[in-house]
């Protein structure tokens, strides 16, 4: 996967950002590496992947338009229960979040959104909540060239679907159990 100057990226955990160079440098060992230099869009920091790394770190293309489409259905949609031993589930949340994907990402923002109507999150949580929001609110705005006001009513709908066919769901199993 080879990027160029000037091209947005996604750099996993952290956003989009945009390709400034691709640069040489020598590194430790005495021997030189290509490099992509990345301004981080949301911090203006500057970050140096190494080219022949850059599927393994996860720097990925932004999702397509048509992806954010297929995004937000995947939002609406209900989910299973997650884990209540919250170690665990953040573990997991964190290593869904690490992938850089971002239907992984959005896993973890529509499961904290519905965790969080139903009992408070720990404050590890909540910003976990807020890194996923920020993730998916910018990465599909810039998809879908909208302002994130716009972006974040389509995500608070989508989501708010996915509560409330989540809750008839459990009220489903929850009758269903008794008989």
């Amino acid at each position: 996967m080879d990027f160029k100057v000037g091209q947005k990226v996604v750099y996993p955990n952290h956003g989009l950002g945009v390709i400034e160079a691709i640069c040489v440098r020598e590194v430790c060992t005495g021997q030189t590496c290509e490099f992509y230099q990345l301004r981080l869009i949301a911090t203006n920091s500057i970050v140096m992947v190494p080219t022949a790394n850059a599927r393994e770190v996860g720097l990925r293309p932004p999702i397509t338009p048509d992806g954010c489409h297929r995004l937000l259905q995947v939002l609406a949609e209900d989910f299973e229960d997650p884990p209540m031993d919250w170690k665990g589930r953040y573990k997991d949340f964190t290593e869904r979040m690490r992938t850089g994907d971002i239907f992984e990402i959005a896993y973890v923002l529509k499961t904290l959104v519905y965790l969080n109507t139903i009992k408070p999150l720990s404050f590890r949580e909540k910003r976990l909540l807020e890194k996923a929001r920020y993730l998916v609110v910018s990465e599909v705005a810039e998809a879908l060239r909208r302002s994130v006001g716009q972006i974040d009513s389509l995500i608070d709908q989508a989501l708010e679907q996915a509560c409330a066919k989540h809750q008839n769901g459990r009220a489903s199993r929850a009758f269903a159990a008794r008989m």
